[in-house]
């Protein structure tokens, strides 16, 4: 085996996986799942959003002054 050669005018090193393990690997639970309202905080129902899902530090002071405003996070 080697451990390093230039390929391309870039430097190569010995691959770390092989190329017939599976990239996905079942049960592990991916943020786009249906029904994770309770866990995300700052997701409420109806898609609505609050500062807390964009930040951790004092999101309270983050959200609108007036509450007729929209929140608008980022995205």
């Amino acid at each position: 085996m080697f451990r390093e050669r230039t390929i391309a005018n870039i430097r190569v090193g010995k691959t770390k996986v092989r190329p017939d393990l599976p990239s996905h690997v079942p049960g592990v639970r991916e943020g786009n799942e249906p029904g994770s309202y309770a866990s995300t905080p700052g997701l409420l129902e109806g898609g609505k959003v609050t500062a807390r899902r964009s930040t951790g530090i004092n999101p309270h002071a983050r959200n609108p002054i007036d509450p007729r405003s929209p929140n608008l996070p980022p995205p």
